[in-house]
């Protein structure tokens, strides 16, 4: 499942989630945000046993300070409330997929 999740939304579907989440941070600004989209998307309907959530950073900010990013998109991971894994910049679809299991 992608959903489009704002802020105060952050702990409840991502840190209280009981399946891995995949956030991206992004901007609707940002060519590389634009072209990692619709492989979220893909990955997202493929494989249910994780989460995908997508977070405006313009309309984050707090939360970007608090996970340090500082360049989009930021994609992190999280497991059980904490920060698993991190992939910085356009990255394949195939990195993805490996980074979730």
């Amino acid at each position: 499942m992608l959903k489009h999740i704002t802020e105060p939304e952050f702990e409840k579907e991502v840190l209280n989630s009981a399946k891995p989440v995949l956030v991206d941070f992004f901007a609707t600004w940002c060519g590389p945000c634009k072209m990692i989209a619709p492989i979220l998307e893909e990955i997202a309907s493929a494989d249910d046993s994780f989460d995908i959530v997508k977070i405006d950073i313009d309309d984050a900010e707090a939360l970007c300070d608090k996970y340090g990013v500082m360049s989009v998109p930021t994609l992190i991971k999280f497991e059980s409330g904490a920060e698993a894994a991190r992939k910085i910049g356009l990255t394949s679809k195939q990195d993805l997929i490996d980074m979730m299991k």
